[in-house]
């Protein structure tokens, strides 16, 4: 994808999460978007790599994790230092509980512990990065074509 910015308006739109939600993540850092403190105000701009980024937190939240969680997976996604702006090697990974302390544990997918996890009753969330990375793509095209 060719390097663009959208202001928060238009971010918002895309991603489909209020401004108050893109002020909220911007004060909790979980997204530290450009900001041009030019002029009489200040305008915030997001990247593609942003939107990316948005994308995946709000599919967390869309999951019913809480916010912290969330900020966490996003963390740990960031620590294994994924190359976001490669989509064509994009991972898959997957929310597991972790056996040792119970909490949920961000891993590559596997299919079979997946299905494990699920035989066991035990929550699995999947985190496609490049599925999430196409429906941005998608909603992408349909703003720009939109009258």
């Amino acid at each position: 994808m060719k390097e663009r910015f959208f202001t928060s308006k238009q971010a918002a739109e895309i991603i489909g999460c209020t401004l108050r939600q893109l002020q909220y993540w911007r004060e909790q850092e979980v997204i530290v978007p450009l900001i041009d403190a030019t002029g009489t105000g200040r305008s915030v701009y997001y990247s593609q790599l942003d939107l990316l980024t948005l994308a995946v937190m709000e599919y967390c939240l869309s999951m019913g994790l809480s916010f912290d969680i969330c900020r966490q997976t996003l963390k740990k996604l960031k620590e294994q230092e994924l190359e976001f702006s490669n989509f064509s090697e994009a991972k898959r990974f997957m929310l597991s509980r972790s056996k040792s302390d119970r909490s949920l544990e961000l891993v590559e997918f596997d299919l079979e512990l997946a299905i494990a996890s699920l035989r066991e009753g035990q929550p699995t969330i999947p985190l496609w990065l490049d599925v999430i990375h196409q429906q941005l793509v998608e909603k992408l095209k349909k703003w720009d074509n939109r009258p």
